[in-house]
């Protein structure tokens, strides 16, 4: 197997947070794990990112600055190009999601989270495609 071949086997995750921390935080948890991560504070233009990056998973807060990461779930699932990508919301403001509607997300991690929580439900997605 080429080196081109073993990094196309390497799983993309792309994480979207406006807080730097939390975005150093979960890359410093998922590259070590095998993952390669792409960490953005902010998306003018979430297909192109796609398009650009090529997740096989995506991570967003639902807190977002300029746009609520619900309304990009539901751009992301909506579209017959990007639908079939798990997304899985992170956020500490759960009551706030399950008022406001599902927008079509794969799953949901509650901020703070439990380090094994985030790899088992990445994992999940990742290769059994099974949804909680």
């Amino acid at each position: 197997m080429s080196s081109d071949e073993k990094r196309s086997k390497v799983p993309k995750i792309m994480i979207i947070d406006d807080q730097q921390d939390i975005l150093d935080l979960m890359s410093d948890l998922l590259t070590p794990e095998g993952y390669q991560v792409t960490a953005l504070k902010q998306v003018e233009d979430i297909f192109l990112e796609i398009e650009k990056n090529k997740p096989d998973i995506i991570l967003i807060d639902f807190l977002l600055s300029g746009i609520n990461g619900g309304e990009l779930c539901a751009q992301i699932k909506k579209n017959p190009k990007t639908g079939h990508i798990p997304v899985i919301f992170l956020s500490a403001h759960s009551r706030v999601l399950e008022s406001l509607g599902h927008y079509g997300y794969d799953d949901f991690i509650a901020k703070p989270f439990d380090i094994t929580d985030v790899l088992t439900t990445i994992d999940r997605h990742l290769h059994s495609g099974v949804k909680k």
